[in-house]
């Protein structure tokens, strides 16, 4: 019995919560301004068609009446935390998906909670409760793609429980579309050979799926039966951790997109620290005005997690591109979390080919203190409490 979990517009919902002004308003979360793309849209929004994806400037044209807000990833961050401690009281076999879903396997608590109706009442209950009111839809099946779909049938605040014994029937009329994995094209390519429902595709072999679709073609066959064979996973170990943005207008100002490295550098750090979690693997994520993007990385010889450290290889990596047109969306991540040897470091600085110095591990460790210092006082008082100086720097320029 696995239970998909789905927070209903999440992020659009958290702002509604803690601003009762927007609450039945259209409300879009991506971007203040004319650039970037929709992280979500409150159900309000969607009535005017506009969805996650979606440029803010299309947002904007379909529904001009709406709030556009930035976001406010710590927020989401806090109230996704409280969601999975309240999965966790009901089983330990909790895998997180993202920061608004997750997978929890109820197999065998019938005797401590009752009848799976009985369990996800609590469970959307105890969301309620312990957020502050925002709501959740969840779905019920015997393996994991099913109980996703299921949780997405009677959006928002909805359940959907899907029975064993109900699963050919549910499957059989499905549109090959709702299975996980078959986007635009690959439901063209299935219409172009007849196959438009669940019930067409279990007609198709196998072997004949594996020729046009290739070793996806093998689960999708699996897929149409409803064999899924991945379990909860408790331990979802994070694989990066990354910041971008998309400028108001294109810009050429190298200073101005370092003082942007510096906010994404306390952004991902903060985040990382708060995780208790390093990464080696620093990447820039550079998108040209004509949407071309770039990326270039940089794999450090010690994991990191501080602000300082960030940036500077943020830079370097900047500054090595020639920018040959005007930039449209900056990013820096960190990634590389696995538990590889570090190799040794001799105090002093060492070199690497074209990236530069880094510094030795006693100014990591004196980053890290003064990381933790100002941590802790934006813990206490808020994130605008204190902030680097280089973010007060004048204005981009033209």
């Amino acid at each position: 019995m696995i239970l998909h979990l789905d927070m209903d517009a999440f992020f659009a919902s958290v702002e509604q919560l803690d601003d009762p002004s927007l609450r039945g308003r259209p409300v879009v979360v991506g971007g203040s301004g004319g650039r970037g793309v929709v992280s979500t849209a409150s159900y309000e929004a969607r009535r005017f068609g506009v969805h996650s994806g979606m440029p803010i400037a299309t947002a904007r044209k379909l529904c001009p009446g709406g709030v556009f807000l930035p976001g406010r990833r710590a927020r989401y961050a806090e109230l996704s935390r409280s969601v999975m401690a309240v999965l966790r009281d009901f089983s330990p076999l909790v895998e997180q998906a993202s920061i608004d879903e997750a997978y929890l396997d109820a197999t065998g608590t019938e005797r401590l909670f009752g009848t799976v109706d009985r369990l996800v009442a609590r469970i959307k209950a105890n969301v309620r409760e312990t957020t502050g009111g925002l709501t959740c839809s969840v779905g019920v099946a015997p393996v994991k793609f099913l109980a996703k779909i299921c949780s997405d049938i009677n959006k928002p605040d909805g359940v959907f429980i899907l029975r064993p014994e109900a699963v050919d029937a549910f499957l059989c009329a499905l549109p090959v579309r709702r299975l996980p994995g078959v986007g635009r094209r690959m439901a063209e390519q299935l219409a172009s050979m007849g196959i438009v429902r669940v019930e067409q595709l279990r007609r198709v072999s196998a072997e004949s799926l594996r020729a046009r679709f290739g070793k996806w073609g093998v689960e999708l066959h699996e897929r149409a039966f409803g064999r899924d064979a991945r379990q909860v996973t408790p331990e979802h170990e994070a694989r990066s951790e990354s910041s971008e943005t998309t400028f108001e207008r294109d810009t050429r100002d190298r200073a101005f997109m370092e003082r942007i490295l510096m906010a994404h550098a306390e952004r991902v750090g903060a985040s990382l620290r708060a995780q208790g979690i390093r990464g080696r693997t620093v990447t820039l994520k550079i998108k040209f005005a004509d949407f071309h993007q770039i990326t270039r990385s940089h794999t450090l010889s010690m994991p990191v997690a501080s602000t300082q450290t960030l940036f500077e290889v943020g830079c370097r990596l900047l500054r090595a591109e020639p920018l040959p047109q005007p930039v449209r969306l900056l990013g820096l991540g960190l990634s590389g979390f696995d538990d590889a040897p570090v190799q040794a470091v001799l105090p002093g600085v060492f070199s690497s080919p074209g990236v530069g110095e880094v510094r030795d591990p006693a100014e990591e460790e004196r980053r890290r203190r003064l990381d933790d210092a100002l941590d802790a006082v934006r813990r206490r008082f808020g994130r605008a409490a204190v902030q680097r100086g280089r973010l007060f720097a004048g204005k981009e320029r033209a």
